[in-house]
């Protein structure tokens, strides 16, 4: 994985170079927005590649008990991030465009706008792959593609530029281009920090997780639960659980095994963390407050 997001970087790199350099000479606020885009697309793969680093070869410690496995998660925010307050930025400068039209050669942007779909189009499919069990991943390659597609826009607004002499169409494609990148951009954001804050993931029902396992002869009830993602495969849960009776501590090993093979084969849920109890006063809601 590592190698390809080094090869991608480079791909971006010779894409926002040629781009500040065109849109520059060209007068193209869309081309250089596309640059500045692609510069927080460079900005973005190298935080990725530390945190993929992070994740793969910091092991874990006494204390950083869980390593850095939770680094891609946000790199994925941050990632996300750039994205949003870029796009506030073209809004802005494309407003200021369109009090002041400019006069703008076509050529070169249609030349660049063909380099970048080339480059970009090769840096998706490197990445595609891994973007599919891997939110950081899935985070660039969404950026990624979102590149593509702006540049396929771009290319289309060059010619209209160079054959009918709309220069109009410079500040309207950056506000397609900032809309864009908001809409592609704020799932992967609310999703990275809800598994920051340990939300619950959301394809499982905590309900249908205690159903399943009261349904275990011994068990009478589970409460106080808790689950969460460390990363985009890593489910953990705790809870407590109420037995019927005052079982043996073997008898718990045995239950317990159950419980963990239930709650991988049902919920792919890993690590679990489980409280044994018998007649023990206290609440018994799936969610107490900590407090």
């Amino acid at each position: 994985m590592q190698k390809k997001l080094l090869l991608t970087i480079l791909l971006n790199v010779i894409i926002t170079v040629s781009q500040l350099i065109g849109g520059f000479i060209s007068g193209s606020i869309a081309l250089i927005s596309d640059a500045i885009h692609n510069l927080s697309d460079v900005i973005s793969l190298i935080i990725s590649f530390i945190a993929n680093r992070l994740a793969t070869h910091k092991e874990q410690t006494i204390d950083k008990t869980f390593g850095y496995k939770r680094a891609e998660i946000v790199a994925a925010a941050i990632n996300s991030t750039i994205l949003i307050v870029l796009s506030g930025f073209l809004v802005y400068e494309a407003i200021q465009r369109f009090g002041h039209p400019k006069k703008i050669e076509g050529n070169i942007i249609i030349y660049l706008a063909i380099l970048s779909i080339l480059l970009n189009a090769t840096s998706v499919w490197i990445l595609k792959k891994d973007a599919t069990n891997n939110l950081n991943m899935k985070s660039l390659y969404v950026n990624l593609f979102s590149d593509m597609v702006t540049s396929i826009v771009i290319l289309f607004g060059g010619l209209l530029i160079k054959y009918k002499n709309l220069y109009i169409i410079d500040p309207i494609l950056t506000l397609i281009i900032a809309g864009y990148l908001l809409y592609v951009s704020w799932d992967i954001l609310r999703e990275s920090i809800g598994i920051i804050m340990q939300f619950a993931p959301k394809d499982i029902d905590i309900a249908e997780v205690e159903k399943k396992i009261t349904q275990l002869p011994s068990v009478k009830n589970i409460h106080h639960v808790h689950i969460w993602q460390l990363n985009d495969n890593d489910y953990h849960l705790e809870a407590h659980i109420e037995f019927y009776k005052d079982i043996k501590l073997s008898e718990f090993d045995e239950i317990c095994e159950r419980i963990e093979q239930l709650l991988a084969d049902s919920f792919h849920i890993k690590h679990t963390n489980i409280q044994p109890e018998w007649n023990r006063d206290d609440p018994k809601e799936y969610i107490i407050p900590d407090h």
